[in-house]
């Protein structure tokens, strides 16, 4: 990665390309423009026949500087920097601050490149390229360019490895709201490629990362907790936060992940059934009694002792109404 500082003093970490890139590029941009020379040589020919030899020369002549010369600054200057084989290889060719070439850039960058490419083979331009640190030929040297990749190979996308399990919901009562965004950007991004920095390095930023995170918050990291388990355990609860605030309608990180804050089963799961609804507790005081069912001989107020006397049916004794109303304090007048 090369850094460029632009003129409003920001930094951009740009891919210089490689000469077996830039070679590739050179090589597609010389086989089109010479298979239009060839076609338009040919052309010129068979319709200038009646011409001498030094009127052929000359507008033989013409037409190379045209086709092999011209048109390469042309395409350059009005697609920015990126002629047919450039686009081809995903490369483009861009000022030192960063910005868009040119017509003089793109002029400065063809006249040269007559004399480093086309007189010399490249030898030149191959030569030049393999001296510098940012695979410069001399015509980007003089006309202040680059060449860069704009198309990087990508590839697979790590997700942020989950906290220890001793750190889950410690972080609960955190303040997140002045956390900007590019700082959460910069935790998850190094969350992400920890496994690929070294050791000393993914330390050292891990102990930045969470120094910054921990003046944001206006909580100290806490003694004990490395810092890489400290940024993992805050990203997770600010996940989470999300998730309820999305899903969870204001419930508890716990609960949203199917548990409660007691650890049961809590209703704020937004995937999962709706719960039964449990059955009315009895009345303490019911207004119709039931049947009796004692046996005979029971001293139950409500039925009768003694054996029922055939033919003649048994007169149920109605509950009294102190049984059966609650008293509400309140005594009717006589």
């Amino acid at each position: 990665m090369s850094e460029l500082v632009t003129g409003e003093a920001v930094a951009l970490e740009l891919r210089p390309a490689k000469l077996p890139s830039r070679a590739l590029a050179v090589l597609l941009d010389l086989v089109a423009a010479v298979t239009v020379y060839v076609v338009v040589t040919i052309a010129l020919l068979a319709a200038t026949a009646s011409l001498d030899q030094a009127a052929q020369t000359a507008i033989s002549l013409a037409v190379f500087l045209l086709l092999l010369v011209g048109v390469p600054i042309a395409v350059e200057t009005l697609s920015h920097g990126r002629s047919l084989g450039k686009m081809a290889c995903g490369l483009r060719v861009v000022r030192d601050d960063g910005g868009p070439i040119r017509f003089r850039h793109a002029l400065v960058r063809g006249l040269i490149g007559v004399i480093e490419i086309l007189m010399t083979m490249g030898v030149v331009a191959c030569i030049a390229s393999l001296v510098s640190s940012r695979g410069r030929r001399l015509g980007d040297v003089f006309a202040g360019t680059l060449v860069v990749r704009e198309r990087l190979p990508v590839g697979p996308v790590d997700s942020v490895p989950p906290p220890p399990p001793w750190l889950a919901g410690r972080f609960a009562g955190l303040d997140l709201s002045a956390v900007p965004d590019g700082l959460w950007l910069a935790v998850r991004q190094y969350l992400t490629r920890m496994r690929q920095l070294d050791p000393q390095v993914g330390h050292a930023m891990a102990e930045r990362l969470a120094a910054d995170l921990a003046d944001r918050t206006g909580a100290p990291v806490p003694q004990g907790v490395p810092a890489a388990a400290y940024l993992a355990a805050v990203v997770q609860e600010r996940q989470a936060r999300d998730a309820r605030r999305a899903f969870g309608h204001g419930v508890g990180g716990a609960a949203f992940m199917g548990g409660g804050p007691d650890g049961a089963s809590g209703p704020a799961d937004a995937y999962a059934p709706p719960p039964v609804p449990r059955a009315a507790p009895p009345t303490a005081y019911p207004s119709v009694p039931a049947a009796p069912s004692h046996p005979a001989g029971s001293s139950h107020p409500s039925v009768p002792s003694g054996p029922a006397t055939p033919g003649v049916p048994a007169t149920p004794v109605s509950p009294s109404p102190a049984a059966e109303r609650p008293s509400t304090g309140f005594v009717p007048p006589a």
